[in-house]
């Protein structure tokens, strides 16, 4: 249908008007589309996920449901399931290894699952559902549009910055995020317009459709001291240290799972083990997103256990084979730790407790520049020092092992690299 796409060139040098502006109008008409589908997706999810929460706390009995809930999850991956099981892995396998499209039916079975994991009370976050929806329902373009594998790569790209910025409602953090997730150390310049416009038509979108987003503090103006930032660059490492401590705590139950040969009974057994755990903390402090949690952190100390036992919980509801996501607990995480510390450093809690928001993740995901520029967007501009230096600083601590096992290191070199050695499990 739109033959000439075929040949656009990956890389456009400015004097060449006439071949930039057709790249820009091409990518535009693709972005708007890729927009309006996870934009939409995006908000029926999260109308969704809303609906699922408020009713799981009206009726705290449902908890016992959660191995049944982890059956139906492992019958449906097992044998429908196919390659979408490997998640947000396989998106990422997809941009650096181009094979085959990815399949539709990816969508109804991570929004079904994501749902049922929230509904029986798992500890899940909902980023990887919505990139899971943004790229697939993206990719279903390639054929349209006939797209030769470099430009496939730039589509699953937006699809995945689309789907981050319109469920959290952060647009520059989405687009970066799509940018810097897949290759670390690197960013491929090719990609900036279309993760751009992707991502801002994604999230304008679901705020057409009146669906909103959790409204955090503004922070107000800190000095720059180096008490200030001394603390800061000690936070940070802490944060990265528990950012590490996630991932791999996840891997080795993820490893200790497999071990049941058969898959459907790993969520089953998982479920189990969560069921027991959260009805003897007699709790729903940490079940599904943990958002009022959050919120709380920002207004007084917590104590240190809840961050703990939210990254327990989430590594077994992640590791035994529940569906949803790691980012929004890693925002609970992050957040409960920094108010916590804010009983033994001198900054304010609020401060302390973004700083944590942004910088666990930051460190699990191995994107420190989409981390602050979140930050910025969800937090003001008046603390970014603080936000970009505790993010960069968590990113150094957290080393290459990070949530998505396939992530590889970047190389300086106009080619894209092979997988990393070594950077986690499936």
């Amino acid at each position: 249908m739109f033959p000439s796409l075929r040949r656009l060139p990956l890389r456009l040098r400015t004097a060449d008007t006439p071949a930039a502006l057709i790249f820009l109008l091409r990518w535009l008409l693709i972005c708007g589309l890729i927009g309006l589908m996870a934009g939409s997706a995006s908000a029926l999810f999260l109308v969704a996920l809303d609906w699922v929460t408020r009713w799981r706390e009206l009726h705290p009995e449902v908890l016992l449901l959660l191995p049944v809930a982890g059956l139906g999850i492992g019958l449906v991956y097992h044998y429908w399931g196919g390659r979408a099981a490997r998640g947000n892995n396989l998106i990422l396998d997809e941009i650096h290894q181009p094979s085959a499209r990815l399949p539709l039916r990816l969508v109804p079975l991570v929004l079904g699952s994501t749902l049922l994991t929230h509904l029986a009370g798992g500890s899940a976050g909902r980023e990887g559902t919505a990139m899971q929806m943004g790229s697939a329902l993206a990719d279903q373009l390639t054929r349209l549009f006939r797209l030769r594998p470099h430009n496939r790569r730039l589509l699953l790209i937006a699809g995945m910055s689309a789907g981050f910025a319109s469920v959290f409602g952060t647009p520059l953090a989405g687009a970066v995020f799509g940018l810097e997730v897949f290759l670390l150390g690197s960013i491929r310049y090719e990609a900036v317009l279309p993760a751009f416009l992707a991502a801002v038509a994604a999230d304008f979108v679901t705020r057409s459709w009146g669906v909103g987003h959790t409204a955090y503090p503004q922070l107000a103006a800190l000095p720059l001291t180096p008490l200030g930032l001394g603390c800061t660059l000690l936070a940070g490492a802490l944060f990265g240290l528990t950012a590490r401590s996630f991932a791999t705590l996840t891997h080795w139950i993820t490893r200790q799972f497999t071990r049941l040969q058969y898959a459907p009974l790993r969520p089953v057994a998982g479920g189990l083990l969560l069921l027991l755990i959260l009805w003897g903390l007699g709790t729903t402090r940490y079940q599904g997103l943990g958002i009022p949690v959050i919120v709380e952190a920002f207004q007084r100390p917590l104590p240190p256990q809840d961050f703990a036992w939210k990254l327990l919980l989430t590594a077994l509801t992640l590791g035994c084979g529940f569906k949803g996501g790691e980012v929004t607990p890693l925002f609970f995480m992050g957040a409960a730790l920094g108010s916590a510390l804010a009983l033994v450093l001198p900054l304010p809690v609020a401060l302390l407790a973004a700083m944590g928001f942004v910088a666990v993740f930051a460190g699990a995901a191995n994107t420190p520049l989409a981390c602050t520029l979140m930050g910025l967007e969800l937090f003001g501009a008046e603390a970014g020092v603080y936000l970009g230096l505790a993010c960069v600083v968590a990113y150094l601590f957290s080393g290459h092992r990070g949530i998505y096992s396939a992530q590889v290191i970047g190389e300086v070199k106009h080619r894209w690299p092979a997988r990393q050695q070594g950077s986690g499990e499936e």
